[in-house]
């Protein structure tokens, strides 16, 4: 087992691991260095930027992947419906380029980013950069009909100002041990989660669960992923062959956050073959993904944009769509609405709401 996934395991073990005692005094420190940068935006010692439309920031408070980026294609899809026009901001992470740069569906993820890629697949108009209020305003720049901006993760990204905040929490693991990292898997205390406008929780199965439930005193929303027909990376439009599932000799590739989160779901199709896990925002090449005799290679959309270079007949992704509550978009739709109505009354020179 390497040091990455020894460590993920005593982040998400039952109780405190020996290795995450261990590592307790160095998460004191990034607790105490985290608690410093908070207050230093909260004095204004640190500035925020706001930019001129709405931000909704969709992050989390855990290291690693919890549901960020279907939630957010999800969210651009019903605000979009709701007659808004949503822009899309991420970091781009795993991408070799620096800068901030406008994303198309055309780009290779070693430019872009694995996860801007799958959002530009949703139409609206993506942007990639360290800085996101930088991002944000070239997206506005070139973009100008767009009324509002969410960005991919970035809930611990200060300075950009935020109107409404969502955090992802992923149901199985939840906040792991509870410890800041390294000794946990949090980026933030729990009591972080007191501080956002809503919690959405990431189940397995659509069944179960309360969507009045609370968790730190705010709201809890339900979002589930469903998965639709296999695709092909070659041609998108050849049938899968679904006695490919029972054959020992496929093997099926993640290079995510949670890689059993995708092996589940192929297991509950019927799936017996071999699986292999691989870092997440893995940079895959040809002879990562040659398996001589496979007669079948079985991936996730954020796999497969950075195998498109070196796709083969044999590769097959299996495309997700996330379903959320559609009074969780009620909610985010309100809070933006309040904040617009902010704006414009300081525009007229009346006086708003303070910035977050």
């Amino acid at each position: 087992m390497n040091a990455a996934a020894l460590l993920t395991r005593a982040w998400y073990a039952s109780t405190p691991t020996p290795l995450a005692q261990a590592l307790r005094p160095l998460a004191s420190l990034f607790g105490a260095l985290a608690a410093l940068r908070r207050a230093a935006y909260r004095a204004g010692l640190a500035r925020s930027r706001r930019i001129r439309v709405p931000v909704v920031v969709v992050g989390n408070i855990t290291a690693g992947g919890s549901g960020k980026t279907p939630l957010v294609a999800a969210l651009v899809g019903a605000l979009a419906e709701r007659g808004f026009r949503p822009g899309i901001v991420s970091r781009g992470y795993g991408r070799r380029t620096r800068g901030t740069r406008e994303v198309t569906a055309n780009d290779g993820a070693a430019d872009a980013g694995d996860e801007p890629l799958l959002l530009a697949a949703s139409g609206a108009p993506v942007f990639v950069g360290e800085k996101r209020a930088e991002a944000a305003t070239q997206l506005l720049a070139a973009h100008p009909d767009v009324d509002v901006i969410v960005a991919d993760d970035g809930l611990q990204h200060y300075a950009l100002a935020r109107d409404v905040e969502v955090a992802v929490v992923d149901a199985a693991r939840g906040l792991g041990n509870g410890l800041l990292l390294p000794a946990g898997p949090l980026r933030e205390p729990p009591s972080r989660l007191a501080k956002v406008d809503a919690v959405v929780q990431v189940h397995a199965r659509p069944e179960g669960g309360d969507r009045r439930a609370t968790l730190a005193g705010v709201r809890v929303f339900r979002m589930t992923h469903e998965s639709l027909p296999w695709r092909n990376l070659i041609a998108s439009d050849r049938a899968f062959d679904t006695s490919l599932l029972r054959d020992a000799a496929v093997v099926a590739l993640a290079g995510i956050a949670n890689p059993e989160r995708f092996f589940d779901a192929l297991r509950a199709q019927g799936f017996a073959g071999r699986t292999i896990a691989f870092p997440d925002h893995y940079a895959y090449t040809r002879d990562d993904v040659a398996f001589p005799g496979a007669p079948a290679l079985l991936m996730t959309e954020k796999d497969a944009v950075k195998c498109r270079a070196f796709a083969d007949a044999r590769m097959w992704t299996l495309p997700i769509r996330a379903r959320i509550d559609p009074a969780f978009v009620d909610a985010v739709v309100e809070k933006l609405h309040g904040s617009q109505a902010a704006r414009n009354a300081r525009l007229s020179g009346h006086q708003g709401t303070a910035d977050p």
